[in-house]
């Protein structure tokens, strides 16, 4: 019996030998895991959105939502986005990643309203009487240019894609320019936004913000506020809506 047992074991080890030699006595390594695609939600259309399609004219593309949602960095999508952000979504803490990065592609759509009326093309010279400050790139008087209104100094303190050299060429309003095109304006206010809000840890509305239209008591922020009227409903804006309203009813009653 115990030469039967011997000789089994000793079977079994050269089985085992022969399957390791045959693998190149190495184990395989697993397969590396793939990252969780990212939900991408298309925004609802803001008031101006909704204006411009009766009226037939420059409207939101749904694409851009795709473009300012792959843009989000990840800390966007974390607790580390300041609090006022629940002005305008008072459950985005509780969000899923797919819900916030959907309140996002709102925001900025929002922003491009107040900003540009939602056309790619638009560009306003600045400067006051006497007094024009000049861009750091183009050496000319400051230009806003594109859906959140951008300036080409803009490439060289926040890392966007903007080309001076080759738009000097073009004109004004030619979509051609590296400055007007959406993925490009969008890419690069998301992060201004970013440096804004998570490396410097400001406010979203705030006095010395970028965008004139974020600083409150201004006639700027007043038009930016009117878009922020119809975000997710995952937001949760509505409920909050309906609890003032209820509670107001029952104050006079």
């Amino acid at each position: 019996m115990r030469r039967f047992v011997d000789r089994s074991v000793q079977a079994a080890i050269w089985v085992s030998c022969v399957c390791v030699a045959a693998t190149g006595c190495s184990k395989r390594k697993p397969a590396p895991r793939q990252p969780p695609a990212k939900v991408i939600k298309p925004a609802p259309a803001t008031p101006i959105d909704h204006k411009k399609i009766e009226l037939g004219g420059t409207t939101w593309a749904p694409h851009w939502d795709v473009i300012v949602e792959e843009a989000l960095p990840p800390a966007m999508l974390t607790r580390r986005v300041p609090r006022d952000v629940r002005y305008f979504c008072p459950r985005f803490y509780e969000l899923s990643k797919g819900d916030k990065r959907e309140f996002w592609a709102y925001f900025f759509q929002a922003l491009a309203g107040a900003e540009a009326g939602l056309d790619p093309t638009t560009n306003v010279r600045h400067g006051l009487i006497g007094v024009a400050r000049r861009d750091q790139v183009t050496r000319t008087t400051v230009r806003s240019e594109g859906l959140l209104q951008l300036a080409y100094e803009d490439a060289k303190r926040y890392g966007c894609n903007f080309d001076w050299k080759s738009d000097r060429r073009l004109k004004l309003d030619d979509p051609r320019r590296t400055i007007l095109q959406p993925k490009n304006n969008l890419d690069c206010g998301v992060r201004i936004l970013d440096d804004q809000i998570i490396v410097r840890h400001k406010p979203i509305l705030w006095s010395r913000g970028y965008w004139s239209t974020l600083r409150p008591g201004t006639a700027g922020y007043q038009v930016f506020a009117k878009q922020m009227t119809n975000p997710p409903l995952a937001c949760g804006l509505y409920e909050k809506r309906s609890r003032k309203v209820r509670a107001s009813d029952s104050r006079q009653k």
